[in-house]
């Protein structure tokens, strides 16, 4: 995790603006914080010395703040001001970082969401679809913290650090040397618990992932589980995972605790001896009071911002594992796009499918492999073999979903009652072409309106609403599997009259209802990658 990750800069546009905005705003609070320094030094100089003060015991820095500010008066209306500027650069921050945070994050959502479906189904289907919507839920969420607190604080250790040692410098070299001397320690420290928090900001976010996969699988297959009276079964697993999630959660808040302790009693005793160094040299006459007052109000602000980008940075590490995440699934490269030659109009086309071959995402299979077939219209194609072979994905493929590692699917579509013309799915727009094939998955997602029916009530409800869409391609994937045998021939029927009325099926199944129903039966084999 790096302390400023260029890659939030460099693809979200609000990220750069806050930052630059953020530096300036921090420059202006290194000053007033400075004044600030100076004001309370003249002001509580008349009361702590012995004798009355004659000289300008700020030295060459005395010209910021006139004497008169000696006066009760005079130092509460400086003070007054100087209060109420930091208010307002304080709150001009906040709001700025709360509203690029949002917008940020909202912006590193959608990209992510929208590069993981360009990806295709199959990579969601590996796996990493719920690592994904937990990287862009509650993971990501996580960032809030770091635009918020980390960041500015990040600026202000840019700004205000350098700022406040040059005053001390100004004011009393002795005690610039010590902060000099001691400043390097607290990244030190950083650097050493970032290592431990490193690891468990992996965890966690390993934990929140392995949380969500099962129990989004859990959800999914709920009404089968419920079916078999199995529904309870999966409860003691999904127990150890929230307990998992409970340990790595507090785990990093104690290392968020303890950094901040360890570095609040590292800058407590640098500044203690600064303290105790002015404190002997003052008795000796060696220092003026208002020096000594100067130095020992700034010492502290010199630490501050380098301490509180500690603690901050390790309270947003989960959010910047989460961003790590995010940029993984952005880095992935894309499938190939498809041409810019337009779709032709499937209604009536011929779908021809020649040696399609699709790896497997582990690299040792073909599945399909050298798949060949035609699709006519007005008939039903089943495609069928052992799960696994590759049957959803060749209807992906052949909708342009997902992109052939071998072979070709082409439509040959009637130019006239002679003549037909060929067009290859890969030269034309993959939208244009896979928006005219009404798709009912294996699967059908759970939306709120059907998160309370079965597995075999989703799939009646998509096969109903593919078979209404009108489209002249229908790609049905196992759309009885979980249909009692009532059911399955009424389904069956419809597939039988849609290819009737004029539209080309194109059906995954294991069941003998549908592949008898078929006008062409298509067998899907897998094959082995010779290494």
């Amino acid at each position: 995790m790096r302390p400023l990750d260029p890659r939030l800069a460099g693809r979200i546009g609000p990220a750069r603006r806050y930052i630059v905005t953020t530096a300036l705003m921090g420059l202006a609070t290194a000053i007033v914080i400075g004044v600030q320094a100076l004001v309370l030094a003249r002001a509580l100089a008349p009361v702590l010395a012995p004798e009355p003060l004659n000289a300008d015991g700020l030295g060459p820095l005395g010209f910021l703040v006139p004497l008169e500010v000696r006066q009760l008066s005079v130092a509460l209306a400086w003070l007054a001001v100087l209060v109420l500027i930091r208010v307002m650069l304080t709150w001009v921050q906040e709001r700025l970082a709360h509203r690029a945070g949002a917008q940020v994050i909202s912006e590193l959502r959608e990209n992510v969401v929208a590069h993981a479906a360009a990806l295709g189904p199959r990579w969601v289907a590996s796996g990493e679809g719920a690592a994904v919507a937990t990287t862009v839920t509650r993971g990501l969420e996580s960032l809030m913290p770091y635009f918020v607190r980390y960041l500015p604080q990040l600026l202000l250790s840019a700004t205000v650090t350098p700022i406040m040692l040059v005053v001390v410098l100004g004011l009393d070299w002795i005690s610039a040397l010590i902060v000099i001397g001691t400043l390097p320690l607290v990244p030190i420290f950083m650097i050493l618990i970032g290592l431990v928090t490193r690891e468990r900001s992996a965890k966690h976010l390993d934990a929140m992932q392995r949380l969500a996969a099962r129990t989004l699988d859990l959800i999914a297959g709920l009404p089968t589980l419920r079916a078999l009276g199995r529904e309870r079964g999966p409860a003691t697993r999904v127990r150890e995972l929230g307990d998992a999630q409970r340990r790595a959660t507090m785990g990093s808040l104690r290392i968020a605790f303890m950094s901040g302790m360890a570095l609040e009693l590292l800058t407590t005793l640098a500044v203690a001896l600064v303290a105790v160094t002015l404190g002997f040299r003052l008795v000796e006459g060696q220092v003026s009071i208002e020096t000594a007052l100067a130095v020992l109000i700034l010492a502290p602000e010199v630490y501050l911002p380098l301490r509180m980008v500690g603690t901050h940075f390790h309270a947003s590490a989960d959010g910047l594992a989460a961003a790590d995440a995010a940029f993984d699934v952005l880095e992935r490269p894309l499938p190939a796009a498809g041409g810019t030659v337009a779709a032709p109009d499937l209604d009536g086309a011929t779908l021809v499918v020649e040696d399609l071959a699709v790896g497997t995402p582990d690299g040792r299979r073909l599945a399909p492999g050298r798949l060949s077939f035609i699709a006519r219209p007005g008939t039903v194609t089943a495609l069928v073999g052992p799960n696994g072979d590759g049957k959803s994905t060749a209807l992906a493929a052949v909708m342009g979903l997902l992109p052939a590692d071998s072979g070709y699917v082409a439509a040959l579509v009637p130019t006239d009652r002679s003549d037909t013309g060929r067009v290859d799915a890969a030269d034309v727009d993959a939208e244009g072409w896979s928006t005219q094939f009404a798709w009912a998955p294996q699967r059908p997602d759970v939306t709120p309106e059907t998160r309370t029916l079965s597995l075999g009530q989703r799939q009646r409800i998509a096969l109903d609403r593919a078979l209404a869409s009108q489209r002249p391609v229908l790609v049905l994937d196992e759309p009885t599997a979980h249909l009692d045998r009532a059911s399955r021939e009424e389904v069956v029927a419809q597939i039988v009259a849609a290819a009737r009325a004029g539209a080309t099926v194109l059906v995954a199944t294991h069941e003998h209802d549908v592949i008898d129903a078929a006008d062409s039966v298509v067998d899907v084999v897998a094959l082995e990658v010779a290494r």
